[in-house]
Order: C-alpha cells, then sequence, then structure tokens
C-alpha cells in the first residue's frame, strides 16, 4: 500500500495559491482513477483505492501547511504504513516554473511543511513529486510569494502542470521511480513560458 499525500492549506482563501499545488494534484488524481476523497478524519481528507494492482490512499491534509506531519504521521500509523511508500507533492521555490522533480529523498529545502513530515517521521526516507514555482520577485517575500495566487492568465498553464504532476504520480505507482523520472524530469515542453 502507498500513501498519497498533497500539501496545502485549508481553506477557499488558499485553494489556488502556490503553496496548494499539492492538494490540486491529488484532487486532479482522485478523479483520474477514480478514487473519492469522501472520508474525513486523521486530521485529513482522504479516500482509498487500487491503482493497478498497487492499493492507494490519496490525502489532503485538513491541518496548516507548518503542520503537516501531524496528518501524515496519523494517516502512515492507521494503514500501517512505512515512509519508504509514502509520497508527497509539494511546491518548490528552488525549480524552475512548471517543472518537475522526483526525489527519492533529501532535506526540507525551506518548505515548512515538508519540515514537519520530516520533524514527525524522523526520517527523509520518503519519495517527493516537486512542484516548480520558480523564486519570487525581489520585492515579495517568499511567504507572500507562495500564499499569493497564480495569475488569471497562467490559468491554462496551472491546469496543465497539474495534469502532467498527477500522470508522473500514476506512473511512479504503476511503473517505479526511475521510469517516472525519465519521463518526467527536466522541461515541460508543452507549456508556455
Amino acid at each position: 500500500m502507498r500513501l498519497i499525500v498533497g500539501l496545502g492549506n485549508p481553506g477557499r482563501e488558499y485553494a489556488w495559491t502556490r503553496h496548494n499545488l499539492g492538494w490540486q494534484v491529488v484532487a486532479y488524481l482522485a478523479e483520474y482513477w477514480g478514487i473519492p476523497l469522501n472520508k474525513k478524519g486523521l486530521e485529513s481528507v482522504w479516500g482509498q483505492g487500487r491503482v493497478g494492482e498497487e492499493r492507494v490512499v490519496l490525502a489532503q491534509p485538513a491541518t496548516y501547511m507548518n503542520l503537516s506531519g501531524q496528518a501524515v504521521s496519523l494517516l502512515l500509523s492507521y494503514f500501517k504504513i512505512t515512509p519508504d511508500r509514502l509520497v508527497v507533492i509539494h511546491d518548490d521555490l528552488d525549480l524552475p516554473r512548471w517543472r518537475l522533480k522526483i526525489a527519492e529523498r533529501g532535506g526540507a529545502g525551506g518548505h515548512r511543511g515538508v519540515l514537519s513530515i520530516i520533524s514527525r517521521l524522523h526520517s527523509e526516507e520518503f519519495l517527493r513529486v516537486k512542484l516548480g514555482i520558480d523564486r519570487p520577485l525581489a520585492a515579495m517575500s517568499g511567504e507572500g510569494y507562495v500564499l499569493s495566487h497564480f495569475p488569471a492568465a497562467e490559468a491554462e498553464n496551472v491546469a496543465r502542470f497539474i495534469e502532467r504532476a498527477g500522470r508522473a504520480v500514476d506512473t511512479l505507482v504503476r511503473e517505479g521511480l526511475a521510469a517516472a523520472q525519465n519521463l518526467f524530469h527536466g522541461e515541460p515542453l508543452d507549456l508556455a513560458d
């Protein structure tokens, strides 16, 4: 069994911010895989089903970003899943906009949600699907940037990026890490700059 968690903040005001891209990818996967997010509990909204031969739990933590580790640790414990079967989908300031990176392990890179997970699990040994949002211009703080909404002009690119990330996670589950990295690392060619 695999736990796939998309990081974000609860509440309508955060729904289409850069920080909630992970949530949006999980929402896309729920529809794509036909796994409704119809359970509430364990400090999350979640659903479970099958993807090919793999049993999966899809979840959106109901905690704020910097407390994501609470929800993730509860889910792992409840389903008896080890951290190496965890996939965390999150935004990343250090990646160019619209670029994906799938990593096996590593530090938090300044991401408070990932830091919370590492702190609660006492482990960095989980998969991350990093969604590049680039860094803000010097006039804006990193926190203000990640909590800001995408401009309306980028709506189509955001939707295509979420779909691309969803397909990367689907490949990861069905074919493994190497296949997902080979197909989805690098500059996406189908998104405008």
